[in-house]
């Protein structure tokens, strides 16, 4: 089978792991990367073998089936109707939109197109947590009645060259930046989400920036720093959640599922593996052997010096797959949506001193099949 043709447009950080996953795949070939700076497409371009072109080169290619928006969130939504308008499939960089008035009208703009909208994170489809979704599917732990998730540092942001546009002003801040991964990470456990609840703060209003040409700054905070609340599912599980860049050190786990029988420790839901940990009624914690799925052996060295498991771009593979069968990708745009109606539901029940009902429609994507590698997505 000929590989699916995928372009690119943006080439900031997360590019470089899009690309690396994209050189390890027989399914997908980056044919093209474009950005509104020519010299960084073409850097990129050199570093990965790889074409660089203008924006209206990419779409205007016939070859190319995939456009991957790997864009700034603020112009997310423009830059998708531009892919859309040209007759390409959307996979899309998170969150789907900077805000969630502007997914809906990308959604339905591709649909009356019969085109897919696919989107991040596609980390819930790596080893740890496929293992971690067949242990609940399979009854291990009973049935889930609840769970708690937690994402706290102190953020360091304050220290890139210009951290204002995606960490400290609307749009950015640690739920809308981070937590489209344990959102994510819960609906492929228990899938769709019924309702949320928060008190949200902001701890330090104002940051001094202390490295790059942005140095002495001062930058307002014009986000919630701090959330705590909970997640109802239509199941009828809740979940805690804790999310915030005010916290120096902590000692609670990424994610815990309770159940009637049992209770399951994830792994990180910025990467594909790790090992979970279960327990039955009484019991001590067991190791979750992860090896019969795929994708989640370490390859990327992280600068602390652990090894992380990163297969960015697989969730593009799946689609690609999807697209040739005919069948649902996993990955999707409803869930994304879905996701993002929830994260700014957290801020929006702070304000509101109210629960907010999420009104998307998501399904609990399919469970990946074992396996070793990207073959699997040709079952």
């Amino acid at each position: 089978m000929e590989p699916v043709k995928i372009g690119i447009i943006g080439t900031g950080n997360i590019s470089d792991w899009y690309l690396r996953g994209a050189q390890r795949s027989r399914l997908i070939e980056v044919k093209a990367i474009a950005d509104i700076r020519p010299e960084a497409a073409q850097a990129k371009a050199e570093a990965f073998g790889t074409r660089a072109v203008t924006v209206d080169e990419l779409l205007k290619d016939p070859e190319i089936e995939i456009v991957m928006n790997l864009t700034l969130p603020m112009v997310h939504a423009e830059v998708s109707h531009q892919i859309i308008d040209a007759g390409k499939h959307v996979y899309v960089e998170k969150p789907i939109t900077a805000h969630f008035s502007e997914a809906a009208p990308v959604l339905k703009a591709a649909k009356a197109k019969g085109l897919r909208i696919g989107g991040a994170p596609d980390t819930f489809l790596g080893a740890a947590h496929q293992a971690a979704r067949g242990l609940v599917d399979a009854g291990t732990i009973g049935r889930p009645v609840g769970g708690a998730v937690t994402f706290m540092t102190r953020s360091s942001a304050h220290r890139y060259a210009n951290p204002t546009f995606f960490i400290f002003k609307k749009g950015g801040g640690p739920m809308l930046d981070m937590g489209a991964y344990y959102l994510t990470q819960l609906i492929n456990i228990m899938g769709p989400i019924k309702r949320v609840t928060a008190v949200s703060t902001n701890g330090i209003p104002r940051r001094e920036v202390i490295q790059g040409p942005l140095t002495g700054e001062v930058i307002d905070v014009e986000v919630p720093t701090f959330h705590n609340g909970a997640i109802e599912f239509a199941s009828g599980a809740n979940v805690a959640i804790s999310f915030s860049w005010e916290v120096h050190r902590h000692r609670r786990s990424h994610t815990e599922i309770y159940g009637t029988e049992g209770s399951l420790s994830m792994t990180d839901p910025n990467f594909f593996g790790g090992t979970p940990q279960v327990t039955n009624a009484g019991g001590d914690w067991q190791d979750v052997d992860i090896s019969a799925y795929a994708f989640g052996t370490p390859n990327r060295v992280m600068d602390d010096g652990r090894s992380e498991a990163d297969y960015r771009m697989i969730g593009v593979v799946d689609m690609a797959m999807a697209i040739r069968q005919n069948r649902p990708h996993r990955a999707n745009g409803d869930m994304c949506m879905h996701v993002l109606e929830a994260l700014e539901g957290f801020e929006r029940s702070s304000l509101e001193g109210r629960h907010i009902t999420i009104e998307t429609p998501c399904e609990r994507p399919a469970a990946v099949p074992k396996g070793k590698d990207e073959e699997i997505f040709l079952d």
